[in-house]
């Protein structure tokens, strides 16, 4: 296994212990993607939409994977909440997250 996919591998087993303890799954992709293919149970936040609700998202008592299409935008908010010390991890595409959900 290379160097990415020893990153990727590491990234989605963070997300996959998140989701075995419970995690609330958060997709960020606008709300069109997000009616066209989503995790059962997730929630639609679109990342434009994060900072404002900042409060919301800090308030929530569990573990948080973050989703998109691809992982970037998932990324950009999960990077943007670790600083804030939030426990959380990209989880990348809503469909690698899917796949972790159901296993």
């Amino acid at each position: 296994m290379g160097l990415l996919g020893t990153l990727l591998g590491r990234k989605n087993e963070a997300a996959q212990n998140l989701i075995n303890q419970g995690a609330v799954i958060i997709d960020v992709r606008t709300p069109g993607e997000f009616s066209g293919g989503k995790v059962a149970g997730s929630k639609n936040i679109p990342l434009n939409e994060i900072q404002k609700r900042e409060k919301e998202i800090m308030k929530i008592n569990k573990p948080i994977v973050f989703c998109c299409a691809s992982g970037g935008r998932s990324g950009q908010a999960t990077s943007y909440f670790k600083s804030k010390g939030l426990n959380c991890e990209n989880g990348g595409g809503w469909m690698t997250v899917n796949g972790m959900v159901n296993q």
